[in-house]
């Protein structure tokens, strides 16, 4: 990520096109964001294009506007977006979903900086810094035919390609003190996360990245109790093996074992508080006082005898 940062305060510095690319969730917008404002350009429009969500009728309209009476609809005239990005950057999210007709105009606005409105007879000059980022195999894109080389060529002159989160796992614990600065007014009363919780998220797959991430610290924080984000506050997909050491265990111990195990050292963390206890467990209160009695635990949390392993 390091090499990622310099390579982003370098081509900040330049005008030539940038290609981002990485998983959903990784962040591409936000290094697009970066090169931005860290450049020249900075005081200028930053405009985002979600190629995916454009309508194919309505592409060309929305890249390079139109004149009034161009088509059924066109009351007035309108700015497309190259235009309202002048001395800016537009930013292309997911190229790789751009309809194969307008790659081709794409290509020819980028090579010429400049665009014809729809319906329009004169040439309007453009001067943007175009950026684009995709999830998609672009090269396995070229090869199929479903984007075109040439195109693919203009915007790849500098490449950024970032890491999904299961590579990078030693970011994970940055990551989240950072999302639990940044939603600290959610839930004032939780001060930080348990040892138990980061561990449960270091051990996580992350198929959604750095934005899953982010949400699960968010939905921890709008369920949790306080004062700490446990395991049992951390979204259902996450919580498997939530016993917290026992799952680096390599031994098979039978089940009543282990929870025995569980319950007494959520008491000894809790002081013998059996609620906070049974947060930390993800259980109801009621069933850790039937647990308690079942596995013969005094009221206050000690154990009435020896537990053996």
């Amino acid at each position: 990520m390091q090499k990622v940062y310099a390579l982003i305060h370098r081509v900040s510095q330049f005008r030539f096109p940038v290609l981002i690319l990485g998983e959903s969730g990784t962040g591409k917008e936000l290094v697009a964001r970066a090169i931005h404002s860290e450049g020249q350009r900075r005081l200028c429009p930053f405009v985002p294009v979600d190629c995916g969500a454009l309508v194919p009728a309505l592409i060309e309209s929305e890249l390079f506007g139109h004149m009034k009476g161009a088509f059924t609809g066109a009351t007035d005239n309108k700015r497309g977006l190259l235009e309202t990005a002048k001395g800016g950057t537009l930013f292309f999210d997911e190229i790789g979903e751009l309809h194969p007709e307008m790659q081709v105009k794409l290509l020819r606005a980028i090579q010429e900086q400049e665009i014809r409105p729809v319906g329009a007879t004169a040439l309007i000059r453009t001067d943007v810094r175009i950026i684009a980022a995709t999830n998609r195999d672009m090269e396995k894109a070229v090869r199929t035919g479903a984007f075109r080389q040439d195109l693919y060529f203009r915007l790849n002159i500098v490449q950024i390609n970032l890491s999904p989160l299961r590579n990078r796992r030693e970011d994970i614990p940055l990551l989240i003190r950072l999302f639990l600065e940044k939603f600290a007014d959610l839930q004032p009363s939780i001060h930080g996360i348990s040892e138990e919780a980061t561990r449960q998220l270091m051990a996580y797959d992350w198929p959604g990245n750095v934005r899953e991430l982010e949400n699960a610290i968010e939905h921890a924080l709008a369920l949790g109790l306080g004062p700490m984000i446990e395991v049992c506050d951390l979204p259902s997909s996450m919580q498997s093996d939530s016993l917290g050491e026992i799952a680096d265990e390599k031994e098979t111990l039978l089940l009543s074992v282990l929870e025995r195990r569980a319950i007494y050292r959520a008491l000894t963390k809790t002081n013998g508080d059996v609620v906070a206890a049974a947060h930390l467990l993800c259980m109801g209160k009621t069933t850790v006082y039937r647990k308690l009695k079942q596995y013969g635990f005094k009221r206050n949390g000690g154990p009435s005898r020896q537990i053996s392993d």
